[in-house]
């Protein structure tokens, strides 16, 4: 259990990081995953299935950036993203003395 949740936690830490390349790989495979789908269905046009496809991946794509909107807005009201800035920014210009 506590190595599943490592690396769901893992998981979570990356697409905090990298939420616009989260929702990028979301649209892509929701768009694969949408002409995959329409592909199958015999009694449609190609303009059909294409337009399709764009609407579903379309759709996806701002359920994803709603999603990312919520962490950010987490991130934003516990502090957590202040932390994680502090830590990355903060620390280095510690190191360096300007007694010189």
């Amino acid at each position: 259990m506590a190595e599943n949740k490592t690396s769901f936690e893992s998981m979570r830490k990356w697409v905090v990081e990298h939420k616009l390349r989260a929702v990028g790989c979301l649209w892509l495979s929701g768009l694969a995953g949408s002409f995959a789908y329409n592909w199958s269905q015999p009694n449609m046009k190609t303009s059909v299935k294409i337009i399709h496809a764009r609407l579903h991946s379309q759709a996806l794509t701002l359920a994803a950036l709603a999603g990312a909107a919520v962490v950010e807005y987490y991130d934003h009201k516990s502090g957590a993203k202040a932390e994680r800035y502090s830590k990355q920014f903060l620390s280095p210009m510690e190191a360096h003395s300007h007694k010189d």
